[in-house]
């Protein structure tokens, strides 16, 4: 059983750990300042479909740190992993929030800003 404040424990009391994403395809193509506004557009919208923002702040510099960074950001603000991922977590509350890919990691197709 872990603490409030720490990722979900599984059943042998060990802490769920932060791993990369898959790799993954946006379909048609999109260049890196495509990406980069559909990040930008995500996280100002997110914090209004529910959650805490600070939840969503402390999400959004995970996501954007290597995963030792990311693993003490979701620690220090009590965030639960159901994806180790970071694409379905829940604060202590039980509010759900959900990242898409494109939050996460490049997709593998990604062409260059011409």
């Amino acid at each position: 059983m872990g603490c409030a404040g720490s990722s979900e424990s599984r059943g042998d009391g060990t802490v769920k750990k932060i791993q990369k994403p898959k790799p993954w395809k946006h379909s048609p193509q999109i260049t890196k300042t495509q990406l980069m506004q559909m990040r930008e557009e995500f996280w100002d919208t997110a914090p209004h479909y529910g959650g805490r923002k600070e939840i969503w702040d402390a999400l959004r510099a995970a996501a954007e740190a290597d995963l030792t960074l990311a693993q003490a950001i979701v620690d220090s603000a009590g965030v639960i992993l159901q994806s180790a991922d970071l694409t379905v977590c829940y604060d202590e509350r039980g509010a759900k929030y959900e990242l898409p890919n494109y939050v996460l990691s490049e997709p593998t197709n990604l062409v260059r800003d011409t």
